[in-house]
């Protein structure tokens, strides 16, 4: 029996995900097809009118590449478009908060953190969550404080992770519903992470544990290669656990990404919007994600010399 077209193709993009993770050898998919967001039937890539429903399809709109991303030298995954966005201010943000470590230093002729770390007040003044601040109105932390990091370990543990689960994310979602996804997860780990403890804490680890939760998630809507990959990723999950037990990271933050990241991997629908309406729900959504991103800093500068206390 021949399946759906709709269910074949996001096998097919969930295989060549599972095999990219796991190293496996994998044909790149046909970039000149695209699926008509009418009918889901797969089309020539540049057609105008889907050819078997007679609807409309729209301009090709840039995105990450079909199926899961390519790798270079097989193991890094090249970053998709939102994923790259990602990236780029998060190490924007990471060298601002050494310049600044190190000039504080400099300025109290004392000698600046090593392994590259960052001063408190410093994360505090860029944004951090932090309880008694968020109580008083800043709520903003809880948006800035997913793109800060303490040290040259801290970001690079989790740009690694951002860099494998970023583009497998956006390329099964879509890149409209990955930005709304990844804001997600990491705001509402803050969130867990300020109702279990009012201590400054920075990072993209729960917007991280939220990628993966989502990746389980939407396993279980694919049988028996799901299940395979699901324990694959689960492993992550252990990993990082026991990483939280020796050392001193917000597992609050983790697991609250983790727990809203396997809701909404199960239950938003995978690939591009099916229809017009749900397209320009998507993007107005991921539209307002970024605004609250760039509100969120706006306000992080309006305060941005203020004392730690």
């Amino acid at each position: 029996m021949e399946l759906p077209r709709k269910l074949w193709f996001q096998l097919q993009r969930l295989k060549k995900a599972f095999r990219s993770a796991t190293g496996s050898s994998a044909q790149s998919y046909d970039t000149s097809l695209r699926m008509c967001p009418h009918c889901r039937a797969l089309i020539e890539r540049n057609a105008s009118v889907c050819p078997l429903c007679g609807e409309k399809t729209g301009s090709v709109r840039a995105r990450g590449p079909a199926g899961a991303p390519e790798r270079v030298l097989g193991v890094i995954p090249i970053p998709s478009t939102a994923t790259s966005v990602i990236v780029g201010v998060t190490i924007a943000l990471y060298a601002l908060s050494w310049y600044m470590t190190a000039s504080s230093a400099a300025a109290q002729l004392d000698q600046a953190p090593s392994m590259g770390g960052i001063g408190g007040e410093v994360l505090y003044r860029l944004g951090a969550k932090f309880g008694p601040a968020i109580a008083a109105g800043q709520w903003w932390r809880l948006v800035t404080a997913v793109f800060l990091h303490a040290g040259l370990i801290h970001i690079g543990m989790n740009l690694w992770c951002i860099f494998d689960l970023g583009p497998e994310v956006e390329s099964l979602f879509s890149t409209a519903k990955f930005v709304v996804l990844y804001l997600a997860t990491g705001v509402f780990g803050f969130m867990v992470s300020d109702w279990w403890s009012p201590v400054l804490s920075i990072g993209a680890s729960g917007a991280v544990m939220g990628l993966i939760g989502i990746l389980i998630g939407a396993s279980f809507h694919h049988g028996h290669l799901g299940k395979a990959y699901r324990g694959m990723l689960w492993k992550w999950v252990i990993y990082i656990a026991i990483f939280g037990i020796f050392f001193s990271v917000d597992n609050a933050a983790h697991f609250g990404g983790l727990a809203l990241g396997l809701a909404l991997g199960y239950f938003v629908p995978e690939g591009q919007p099916e229809t017009r309406a749900s397209e320009k729900l998507w993007d107005a959504l991921a539209a307002l994600a970024v605004l609250i991103v760039a509100g969120s800093f706006a306000l992080m500068a309006l305060q941005l010399n203020q004392p730690f206390r």
